[in-house]
């Protein structure tokens, strides 16, 4: 695919409506008319690397290498984002998902990063996650820095900022304890010491501090009383505390979180000030829902995995849910996926005949970090192509191809990618999600004699008649029954001949298939074999 938009003028730019922008704009008052203290704008991605990346790891890039990008377009001030591990995060519980549970189970408690990982690949488990982490990054085309907290914490990069803590230490604790239950006010401390004799990391009080020596006194799993340094890798803070101290040590001038995080935020921001430092310019998305409404879980795995996504449709219609209304909680189910495709496929489309600010607000432009691609000549809407698949009754990729170079004689895998693509995609939509629900329905008298009709109509018609002058006909003979609305007659057909309750435009199907085969379907349907199958 070729670039099909120039690059826009500031002046253009600021003009944008759409959200990207709108959160740009917000990094751009923060700095003001002074220079970015650091000389770069910092985006951060935070990630928790007990398990696996998953769709929400990728939501979350995503949407912030679209602001970044919108920002990149309003300012020549540079711009970096971190991708950040907190790896030094201690073992809570061992994964459903890994092997070697009873090594694992000894080392509850222990960094992420000083734990064997289960799986033999990695020096640590959390080495292994992190991996995992830059693979999936890179396998988007993200552009990132990875930052690891184990090695940040042991190479006293937050220091400065820990010794900041541990100053404002009775600050803090006013911010923290009101919001924890009284039996957890008992024993919190924003440091969590990494005990020497065991490497386990202690939720334990802080007996005594000592800002000018930089440690604090604590009591050990044996009961020894501690001193401990604060830096150095010998303490991890409490995560609210740790993402205010990492926001104030790094510097950090946007970072997205989800409506769940909403209360940490508020908290973390107090602490970031209390330490010296400026909470980063934020936006608060909505959570995904399943197909029953109820809130996505990794531990109860309701909800679509990105792979399942990625097997159905295209990452370009992933990273178009992913943009669409952030702030709206959406369903993630499979049945969203071909209408993202084809709204994405539509959205590409549209964008030569739009205006410079028509296409600033076009999603696909913010997909592809303000460089969308042209549309493919001879494409095909997704959802045709999954009733192709049906019809077809064929899951080789080289039987539907031989109707699409039919119709469209130019079109073939090499020339058109994003349809071998998208053909791929659509006969796995249809084996796994379409074909164990399809149900087909007989007709009725009146449906009956409308199929008969149509057959000798679009018998009428040119072999080579275009899918426009085809659906007219179709239209026609809808009107020509007593169904109550075109909606019904069109409802019917796609019940009668696909087994579903939605389909494609009809006359654009029709074109695909070939009006012979589609009489064919047409005389199996009437005769009552398709509901029989």
């Amino acid at each position: 695919m070729t670039d099909v938009f120039v690059r826009p003028s500031r002046d253009d730019a600021f003009k944008g409506r759409a959200w990207p922008f709108e959160e740009a704009k917000k990094i751009l008052a923060r700095l003001g008319d002074k220079p970015a203290p650091k000389g770069y704008v910092l985006f951060e991605t935070g990630y928790g690397p007990s398990g696996l990346p998953h769709i929400g790891t990728f939501g979350e890039v995503a949407r912030t290498t679209m602001v970044r990008r919108a920002f990149e377009m309003l300012s020549d001030v540079p711009t970096k984002l971190f991708a950040f591990s907190d790896d030094m995060d201690g073992l809570r519980k061992v994964p459903d998902n890994v092997p070697n549970a009873a090594m694992l189970s000894e080392h509850i408690g222990k960094p992420l990063t000083s734990v064997p990982d289960p799986f033999g690949k990695f020096e640590s488990f959390g080495a292994h996650n992190n991996a995992m982490l830059r693979s999936f990054l890179d396998r988007f085309g993200f552009e990132y820095e990875f930052k690891s907290s184990t090695e940040m914490y042991r190479a006293g990069a937050f220091d400065d900022t820990l010794r900041a803590v541990l100053r404002n230490y009775a600050a803090i604790m006013a911010i923290m304890l009101p919001s924890l239950r009284e039996e957890r006010r008992q024993t919190y401390s924003p440091f969590m010491p990494v005990c020497k004799r065991t490497g386990r990391v202690l939720q334990v009080p802080t007996l005594e501090t000592n800002a000018e020596a930089g440690t604090i006194v604590y009591r050990d799993e044996g009961g020894s009383l501690v001193e401990t340094p604060v830096t150095g890798g010998a303490c991890k803070l409490q995560w609210k505390i740790d993402w205010a101290m990492r926001w104030t040590a790094l510097g950090v001038d946007y970072e997205m979180s989800g409506k769940d995080l909403i209360d940490s935020v508020k908290f973390s921001s107090k602490v970031a000030r209390a330490i010296g430092g400026k909470p980063p310019e934020g936006f608060t998305y909505e959570l995904f829902l399943d197909e029953n409404g109820e809130k996505i879980s990794k531990s109860r795995g309701n909800g679509l995995t990105i792979e399942e996504w990625l097997t159905y449709g295209p990452p370009e219609s992933l990273s178009l849910f992913m943009y669409q209304q952030p702030k709206a909680a959406k369903r993630l189910h499979f049945d969203v996926i071909p209408r993202h495709v084809d709204d994405y496929l539509t959205f590409v489309e549209r964008l030569p005949t739009q205006t410079t600010q028509q296409a600033l607000d076009n999603p696909a432009f913010h997909i592809h970090g303000g460089k969308p691609p042209a549309a493919e000549p001879n494409g095909l809407p997704f959802n045709i192509l999954l009733n192709l698949a049906g019809v077809a009754n064929s899951q080789d990729k080289d039987v539907l191809w031989g109707f699409i170079s039919r119709y469209a004689p130019k079109a073939n895998p090499q020339a058109n990618p994003m349809l071998d693509r998208l053909v791929g995609h659509a006969i796995a939509y249809f084996r796994d999600y379409v074909l164990p629900t399809r149900k087909y329905r007989l007709a009725s008298d009146m449906e009956r004699a409308a199929l008969q009709d149509l057959c000798e109509t679009v018998d009428r018609l040119p072999r080579d008649a275009s899918a426009s002058a085809i659906q007219d006909e179709v239209f026609a003979v809808g009107k020509r029954h007593a169904f109550a609305d075109l909606k019904s007659w069109f409802q019917a057909c796609y019940e009668i001949l696909f087994g579903a309750a939605q389909g494609p435009r009809l006359g654009s199907f029709i074109a695909l298939y070939g009006i012979d085969e589609t009489i064919a379907l047409i005389k199996r349907a009437v005769a009552g074999e398709l509901a029989k199958s």
